[in-house]
Parts: structure tokens; C-alpha cells; sequence
């Protein structure tokens, strides 16, 4: 049914990808949208633009085909593993858990295939776990890759709202900072006012102007919050910082893995409207960051995604424990970090895990998968001795490489790095020496007792990964024929937030007594993803767009359908 034309609209704060997925669901009813965004329109489509555009399904075709054997009640029993619901405020992110699953297990992929996505054969596999089939982790892989990465995720639903614009169903405000949401007598969001920013031709991601030119208020059917969490706001992740679960106090230094406009405004803004916030604490960020060589925004910080073969030390040269190896369990990973007193870690590799190993975050260091180059991507990932050239321009250029042809210059070179970071330790060539020869020895035969070893030889168990993600085997002192070593010193990034505004299964935003908020619903990372909190306490990858999607196409529908509904009464 077609909404009359004097409907007023659906007012989406935040032209990001659950904003445009909702944005989508409401035009194909007909029903018309205002999208308010505080960025100019060079933004639209937010952090997903940036992303590798991983998206989580389970039974796939991929992974039929490459004869992963993936189950609903598998991806559950990961899911709930991982998150460990336990706290009475996870009602609804426990109802999002379970809805969330079973939409990645019957609808996800055929959604997203329908709108243009396609994924690479290859399912990537991440987090792999903490060791537990109950625990933290994913049993088999199910990163599906989107070819094009997440410029063409955003694609695929920007181009039918942008084709919507074309027929009067959508205006969008650029350059609109939301100061408040407006609710009526009656106790419902109608709108949202606030200040006009002056224009800013800045490109995508670079921090723009504050200066304010002007007012705002505008009414409209409903009002959805899809603006995004704190990640770009470090006194924001600093205040929330857990340090009941993260202690013993918090990292005072960070690189940042979100553009500056990632601020977590609305989910403040939302609570003072009266929105019940809830898992404020919660939060994901990354262990392995980078200081990017060639930043965008303000501490520009890319995530290494490695797979198992490098030797993870912490900042005195201890050796991390089991199972805190490398892409196995972010959280534990990121807690026993915390717990060294020091904000960075160490890589010891060398240039045949680099390049077979290291891959990089980030649609633009990515540009073979983003471009949908199948020749670039084959010379590059499958066939290079030396990685792919994003992966060459970090170890050049990078602040945090350091390259060596033996291990006591490596050592020096890595202690001359942090020698002017305050409090840093020195490392003991020796001491260090006789940790890389303990793991190094457990490479002689195809077994081991070394749960890394035993890791790496499990991982190649998986075609692909043997083939063009993990590296053969071997000693990190076999230099003549690995060589030369690496060491990166590793950066704590700040990424996503886990918590956020409490939603019910319709995207409706709850208030503090339980009840649901009239016309104001959250979608995207500012709802935790659904709920408040989809993840818990830790989550799968993939998740993060995949939660975007499925949030912003449940409120989309859900708007819809009250609009529809109040139109025809």
C-alpha cells in the first residue's frame, strides 16, 4: 500500500549503512524519508565505507562448497558462547542474539545477493577461538568477503535511495549536527532540531568543520538513530573503559580505527530524550593496530588481520600465553594486554608469514578486492613472495616495522623504536633469543606440543587457508630461506561499540521502565548493533555489517509498517 503524498516523513539521524538499509526498506513501501547527517555528502555510508566488508552467514553456498559443514545450532552455540550473556539488561540484546542467527542462517545471504553483493569463494575464518568448543569463537569459517569490499556494500543500497531521491520518496540534510530529539506532550519522538554546519568539501573521513552557520528543526512520522558508536571519540572510550574486565587501568594510548565524526553523540542524546542505554562498558577494539603511514583522520590506525604463524610477545618480551595467539580471541587478547601495564605488544615474523599472513583493515588498503581486480588479487594474495603493496608500503614506511637479518639487530632495532616512549622496557637480546628457539623448535616435526603449533597445522587442515592465507611451517631463524625477520610493534585501536541504545525486535527504542519509546527506534552500532548489545561481551567479525543490515532492516520494515498503519486510520 502506497502512503499518501502528505505523509510526513521517517527522519533517519545518520546517513550510515543501517540508516541507508532503513532508508531502502521504507521507499520500497512508499513511504517517504529525511536523512539528517552532521558530515557532508562525500560521508554517505559512514564507517562501512572503510571496512574489508566481511558479512556473516551461515550454510552458505561458499561453504557448502568448500565442504564446511556450518549449522544453525553451531553458529548459536558460538554465538551465545561468545557473548555470555549475564546480566538482567540482555533480555532483548539474548532476543536480538537469537534472531540475528537465524537471519544469517536463512535470509542473509539471499538479502544481500539480491541488492548486487557478491561474495569471494574463499569464506574466510576469524576469531578463531579460545581453545573451548563451548567458548569464544567461530568452530569453522564464516567471513564471506564481499567482492568490492565495503565501498560496494554500501553500493548496493545506496543506489536505490539515491534512486528514490530521484522520485521526491527521499531528501537528504548533509551538514545537520542533531542537538536534540523532539517529543511531544503525548510522550513521542515527532523530530529532531539542532545546528547547521557551515559547508566542508573535506573528503570522505577527514575531520570537517564545527563552525555553525544555523538552526534546524525538522518534524516528521518517526525518528531512527543510526548515527554510529564512540570509537572516534577516545575520552568517550577512556570514560566507559571497563576496568573491572580490562584493568588495572586505562590505556592512555590508542590509534583510532573510526574517522573523528564517530563521536557517540546520539546515544547521549537519545538517553536525555529518555532512551534506555545499556552496556555502555562493552566495547571491541582491536589488538594488532598500526599507525598508518598515509593517515585520513586524526591517529588514522589499521588493523593487521594476521593469521596464527607469528610469535606474539608482550612489551617486556614474554611470550603470550594459550590461547591469546594471533587471530584466535580479541577480547582475552586485548584483557591480558591491559594487564601488562603497557599499552603495545610485539610480532616477531618474518617475510614469508608477512606475506602470506599479514592482510590489512581497510577498503583503500585493499584496493585488488575493492576494485574487483581478480588478476591483482591472484599476483598479490596467492602468488607474492612479498605480499600485497599495501602490505610492502607499511613495511617500508611504517612507524612500526622494524626489518633485520638477524635476531639480536632485530632486538636492538625494536628497543631503538620505544626508546623515547616513556616507561617502555628494554628488551634482553638473550632472553628473547631463547623464547623465538623454544617456539622454533616445535617446528620440526608435522607434530608438537605447543598449542600455537598445533594451531598453525589445524588451520592448513582448511584448503584454503594452506593454499593463500597461512604459511608453511617453519623456524623464524631460518633466515636464508624465510628472511629477512620483522618485528611490528602492535597498538590497541579503538573500532566498535557493543552497547548502545535498548531496541526491542522492531528496532523501537525501550525506555528505562521497560516500555516501548513511540516513535523513536535505533539501528546500527548507536543500538549495539539490535537490542542494545547484539554481541554481549565479545563478537564473530562479520557481525559488525552483518548487524547494520539486519538492525536497519528490521526498523525500516518496522517504520513502515506504523506509517502504513496510521495513514490508512
Amino acid at each position: 500500500m502506497a502512503a499518501p503524498a502528505h505523509t510526513e516523513p521517517v527522519i533517519i539521524v545518520g546517513g550510515g549503512l543501517a540508516g541507508l538499509v532503513a532508508a531502502f526498506e521504507l521507499t520500497q513501501q512508499n513511504v517517504r524519508v529525511l536523512i539528517v547527517d552532521q558530515e557532508n555528502e562525500a560521508n554517505l555510508g559512514g564507517q562501512a565505507f572503510w571496512s574489508l566488508g566481511g558479512i556473516f552467514c551461515v550454510n552458505s553456498a561458499e561453504q557448502r562448497r568448500l565442504g564446511i559443514k556450518d549449522s544453525r545450532e553451531l553458529a548459536m552455540r558460538d554465538w551465545f558462547g561468545s557473548a555470555r550473556f549475564d546480566r538482567e539488561e540482555d533480555y532483548w540484546p539474548r532476543k536480538w542474539a537469537e534472531a540475528f542467527v537465524n537471519f544469517a542462517t536463512d535470509e542473509m545471504e539471499a538479502y544481500v545477493k539480491a541488492r548486487g553483493i557478491g561474495f569471494l569463494a574463499n569464506v574466510g575464518w576469524a576469531e578463531r577461538g579460545d581453545g573451548r568448543a563451548e567458548g569464544h569463537g567461530n568452530s569453522v569459517p564464516r567471513f564471506h568477503l564481499t567482492w568490492g569490499t565495503g565501498p560496494e556494500v554500501v553500493r548496493v543500497f545506496a543506489e536505490p535511495v539515491r534512486a528514490a531521491e530521484k522520485k521526491g520518496l527521499v531528501e537528504f540534510k548533509f551538514r545537520h549536527m542533531v542537538d536534540e530529539i523532539i517529543v511531544d506532550d503525548a510522550g513521542r519522538a515527532v523530530g529532531v532540531k539542532g545546528r547547521v554546519l557551515e559547508p566542508d568539501d573535506a573528503p570522505r573521513g577527514v575531520k570537517s568543520s564545527r563552525n555553525v552557520v544555523g538552526e534546524f528543526e525538522l518534524r516528521g512520522a518517526a525518528v531512527l538513530v543510526s548515527s554510529g558508536g564512540i570509537g572516534g571519540n577516545v575520552d568517550k572510550v577512556k570514560q566507559c573503559w571497563p576496568v573491572d574486565r580490562l584493568g588495572p587501568k586505562v590505556p592512555q594510548n590508542f590509534v583510532i580505527g573510526v574517522p573523528a565524526h564517530v563521536d557517540g553523540r546520539m546515544i547521549d542524546i537519545a538517553e536525555e530524550a529518555g532512551a534506555h542505554v545499556i552496556n555502555r562498558d562493552r566495547m571491541w577494539h582491536y589488538t594488532e593496530g598500526l599507525q598508518n603511514w598515509d593517515p585520513i583522520w586524526p591517529e588514522h590506525g589499521i588493523r593487521i588481520l594476521p593469521a596464527p604463524s607469528s610469535l606474539w610477545l608482550d612489551a617486556t618480551g614474554k611470550r603470550l600465553p594459550p590461547f591469546l595467539f594471533p587471530g584466535t580471541d580479541t577480547l582475552a587478547t586485548l584483557q591480558h594486554i591491559c594487564s601488562t601495564g603497557y599499552d603495545y605488544t610485539w610480532f616477531i615474523t618474518d617475510q614469508t608469514i608477512v606475506a602470506r599472513e599479514f592482510a590489512l583493515s581497510g577498503s583503500e588498503q585493499n584496493p585488488d578486492i575493492t576494485g574487483k581486480s581478480l588478476w591483482q588479487f591472484l599476483m598479490q594474495r596467492v602468488f607474492s613472495s612479498k605480499g600485497t603493496q599495501a602490505v610492502q608500503n607499511f613495511v617500508s614506511k611504517g612507524a612500526d616495522f622494524v626489518v633485520r637479518d638477524n635476531l639480536e639487530d632485530l632486538v636492538a632495532g625494536m628497543n631503538e623504536l620505544v626508546a623515547n616512549v616513556p616507561g617502555a622496557p628494554r628488551l634482553d637480546p638473550a632472553a628473547v633469543r631463547k623464547v623465538v628457539e623454544a617456539r622454533d623448535g616445535q617446528f620440526d616435526n608435522p607434530y608438537s606440543k605447543d598449542a600455537q603449533a598445533m594451531l598453525i597445522h589445524s588451520a592448513r587442515n582448511y584448503w584454503p587457508d594452506k593454499r593463500a592465507r597461512v604459511a608453511v611451517p617453519h623456524r623464524l631463524l631460518d633466515v636464508k630461506n624465510h628472511g629477512p625477520l620483522m618485528a611490528v610493534r602492535l597498538n590497541l585501536l579503538t573500532r566498535k561499540t557493543l552497547g548502545g541504545i535498548e531496541t526491542n525486535l522492531d528496532g523501537n527504542v525501550m525506555r528505562g521502565d521497560g516500555t516501548p519509546f513511540p516513535g523513536l527506534y535505533a539501528a546500527g552500532e548507536a543500538a549495539g548493533f539490535g537490542g542494545g548489545g547484539v554481541h554481549g561481551y565479545s563478537a564473530l567479525e562479520g557481525t559488525f555489517l552483518g548487524g547494520c543490515i539486519f538492525s536497519g532492516r528490521a526498523a525500516g520494515r518496522a517504520m513502515a509498517r506504523e506509517v502504513l498503519h496510521k495513514s490508512t486510520e
